[in-house]
């Protein structure tokens, strides 16, 4: 089973989407096209920080769902 990449993703709380691998600076206004390579590619590695830091809770989420092993303590 593939896993399709989603076609637009806002970069939370910034007025920044990426759509088919380009960002884009939006507003009421309208959009532009941002081209310049150091931008887009700080852009980039914030995004994919974003990403690890998501996953991370995620992760520690699911963990406090998970029973204590015995011997792991849990007890005051």
């Amino acid at each position: 089973m593939s896993t399709s990449t989603p076609r637009s993703e806002r970069l939370v709380r910034s007025p920044v989407v990426r759509r088919d691998g380009q960002w884009w600076l939006v507003s009421g206004a309208g959009s532009i096209l941002a081209t310049d390579p150091t931008f887009t590619g700080k852009l980039d590695g914030f995004a994919a920080a974003m990403a690890a830091a998501d996953r991370a809770v995620a992760d520690l989420r699911s963990r406090q769902d998970e029973p204590l092993a015995p011997g792991c303590g849990g007890q005051r």
